[in-house]
């Protein structure tokens, strides 16, 4: 069982004939493929995009208080 998981998840991908693939990128297409196989793909979509949003607008929250 867990061959056949780890033949899905990575060799399907990783075998392709002339694919070059870095360490960063290889790790990023096993964590999605293993979202997408476990169902929970929008969840964790959901909760990326979340974090994203608070990464990138930190700073513009900085000293500032939101008023009506």
């Amino acid at each position: 069982m867990i061959e056949g998981a780890c033949r899905h998840l990575i060799a399907d991908r990783f075998d392709l004939a002339g694919a070059r693939w870095g360490l960063a990128g290889a790790k990023a297409v096993l964590k999605l493929r293993a979202l997408i196989a476990n169902g929970d793909l929008d969840e964790y979509w959901r909760f990326h995009r979340a974090r994203q949003h608070e990464r990138v607008h930190q700073d513009d929250q900085d000293g500032y208080s939101l008023t009506a």
